[in-house]
């Protein structure tokens, strides 16, 4: 599938102003809106703890689980609102989330991985083998390490099976967490290859939090930047790549390092910064 132009993308996702609070009393997200239009990579940036992991499984109802709510706002698919859909329901429509971390089952073998994926496909073997065929041209060190136990593997080929294993329940949207943690450069600039490849070629919409500002904004379209549940600053990745806030507090090209705006004494940046 080519990829759609931005002038001709649908809205896919849209989450308007939430807030959320955990253990009732801990509010984490504070009035957090973006959208995700069908067929982009939209990245969501910002230091650990500004709440992209929470962003997401707000979106992914995983919430519960760790004792969140969403308490303020609405998140909305293809227009459905979808805030009190359970995981399941959202895997139904299309929606996947790859846990940071990676999560694979490590006594099964990767074949075993990826065909859980596959739990909730109705079209049939024949349909499910061929995803799979597929999930082994995008990552072909799975297919040679296919019959190996998913605790035996490196980093990297973990995270790639837990990303081919979003992809066998022929997702519409993935919902990408940290996918650089922990691995090594070349493994990094690996996984973001493929997941443009399968936004590309297979039109995949991916919304993905991570750290690593530099290797994110060069593979989205479009960014969010977070600090202490709030979006600071939004824009093209592009646009992004070349602002000087940016560069200064994400990308190093301040001569000190990577900052946050917390950290900049000038009052004047700062309330540009938050403006």
């Amino acid at each position: 599938m080519s990829e759609l132009p931005s002038a001709t993308r649908r809205e896919l996702l849209d989450v308007n102003g939430i807030e959320v609070i955990y253990n009732h009393v801990i509010l984490v997200l504070k009035g957090v809106s973006l959208r995700v239009d069908e067929g982009s990579i939209v990245a969501l940036l910002g230091a650990n703890g500004a709440g992209k992991t929470t962003t997401l499984r707000a979106v992914s109802n995983l919430l519960h689980a760790e004792r969140g709510a969403v308490t303020k706002g609405s998140i909305s698919l293809r227009g459905e609102r979808i805030e009190n859909l359970t995981p399941a329901e959202l895997v139904d429509r299309g929606v996947i989330q790859v846990m940071e971390g990676r999560h694979c089952f490590a006594h099964l073998s990767i074949e075993e991985n990826l065909m859980t994926g596959a739990y909730t496909r109705r079209d049939g073997k024949a349909a499910v083998e061929q995803t799979l065929e597929k999930v082994y041209n995008y990552f072909p060190r799975l297919k040679t390490r296919r019959t190996s136990q998913a605790a035996y593997t490196s980093g990297g080929e973990q995270q790639m099976c837990a990303i081919g294993r979003a992809l066998m329940a022929n997702p519409k949207m993935v919902l990408l967490d940290e996918p650089s943690m922990g691995l090594a450069p070349q493994i990094v600039e690996e996984v973001f290859e493929i997941v443009k490849d399968l936004n590309t070629r297979e039109g995949v919409t991916f919304l993905l939090a991570e750290q690593n500002t530099n290797m994110a904004l060069r593979y989205a379209d479009f960014g969010y930047i977070l600090e202490s549940g709030r979006v600071v600053m939004d824009g093209a990745a592009s646009a992004l790549r070349e602002n000087e806030d940016v560069k200064e507090f994400y990308l190093g090209a301040g001569g000190e390092g990577r900052k946050s705006f917390r950290d900049v004494k000038s009052y004047k940046r700062r309330k540009r910064w938050l403006a």
